[in-house]
């Protein structure tokens, strides 16, 4: 699509739900001739096509039936469907080989997938690929900048790379130098520059183009607890800022930090969907966690604390750590440690608290998301 200013407008004007004639009633409002007008949108008719649905208005992304096999037997992705709100942020929250990174890819236009189809910012993945790659930005699991360039060269150089002037990659490079914190780094070569810092820069180079769509996929994988929180930080502020963002991520904590709507996935399927609250209920009550001292007591520890739910506990062999929902509230508590002193099992440590996202996955699929 050409970048002639008209071409920008209207684009951005049928997204918002504008029709045909209110945008040519505005243009020629605002002081464009008719016959200026005619001559760039003959050019350009294919913008005037499709009408845009409410669906389509509401939901930046719509995913209908993907599927990926790799190998003609490895189905990385089976039958999913989902859809991603405007000026949201949506979590694929799963494990290591849940197909995350592949639906990312998919709908970054990297991969084709074997069946189904989707829409990205109401563009086909696979007839409009080109169109695509325009208005969306991706940041992979590892940092992909050039550690031989300090960062004001790496942002510069994918400001090019889209076909910006010089100027105006270099302005926007001290933008998002100064966005992302990075403006006292921003000669430094890339060598010299902490985990964090990378990955602060990684993102601010999938954003040079002002995408429409940010696509993080594991977006803090390698950080430490500081860089993490500075992280989400940021990607709170891009979406105050109107930018959708979808995520995929294994951390339990991320997901309910940062996402409006979390989409569970694993071995290629969505499983759960809904808000943090939403998924958490599914455990059904709180979660009482206990230490239990020996080993060789762990089985006797869960008949005694089976006695206060309705499911099998879940033991962690490594830790003697025995978790199930109950119900009771605090009161649980004082009932447990009587039966436990009764059974004279000693425990080294007892927690009552609200579920987490890695509770509901373990709920859902038997095992934990990690």
């Amino acid at each position: 699509m050409s970048n002639h200013p008209l071409i920008s407008y209207v684009e951005e004007a049928r997204w918002r739900g504008m029709s045909n004639k209110q945008i040519l009633d505005s243009l020629i409002s605002a002081g464009w001739q008719v016959h200026d007008l005619t001559n760039v949108f003959l050019d350009h008719i294919e913008i005037f096509h499709e009408p845009i649905t409410t669906e389509s208005k509401e939901n930046i992304v719509t995913v209908r039936n993907i599927s990926k096999i790799y190998n003609k037997t490895i189905k990385a992705l089976d039958n999913i469907s989902l859809d991603v709100k405007r000026g949201s942020v949506t979590a694929l929250l799963g494990p290591n080989g849940a197909g995350k990174t592949t639906l990312v890819r998919i709908l970054a236009t990297l991969l084709t997938p074997e069946h189904g189809s989707a829409r990205v910012a109401g563009f086909d993945i696979i007839r409009d690929a080109q169109k695509l790659r325009s208005v969306i930005g991706l940041a992979g699991q590892y940092a992909a900048v050039d550690e031989s360039l300090t960062g004001r060269e790496n942002l510069e150089m994918v400001g090019r790379l889209y076909h910006l002037s010089a100027l105006s990659a270099r302005q926007r490079a001290e933008e998002l130098l100064q966005q992302f914190d990075l403006d006292d780094a921003g000669d430094r070569i890339l060598k010299t520059y902490s985990g964090g810092m990378r990955r602060r820069l990684d993102l601010a180079a999938s954003l040079v183009v002002r995408p429409q769509i940010l696509f993080l996929d594991e977006p803090t994988t390698g950080l430490d607890p500081r860089g993490r929180f500075a992280l989400w930080h940021v990607i709170r502020e891009l979406v105050k800022d109107g930018t959708t963002v979808l995520l995929t991520t294994q951390y339990m904590e991320e997901a309910d930090q940062l996402a409006n709507k979390i989409f569970v996935i694993d071995r290629g399927s969505i499983i759960a969907q809904g808000t943090a609250d939403e998924l958490k209920k599914q455990v059904g009550g709180d979660v009482l966690e206990l230490h239990v001292a020996d080993r060789s007591f762990i089985n006797e520890a869960v008949g005694v604390i089976t006695q206060f739910g309705n499911e099998v506990p879940h033991i962690n062999e490594d830790t003697n750590i025995i978790t199930m929902a109950v119900t009771g509230g605090t009161s649980v508590l004082v009932d447990v440690v009587r039966k436990f002193d009764v059974a004279n099992i000693k425990i080294n440590d007892i927690v009552l608290r609200r579920p987490s996202l890695d509770d509901v996955f373990l709920t859902l699929t038997g095992h934990t998301a990690e």
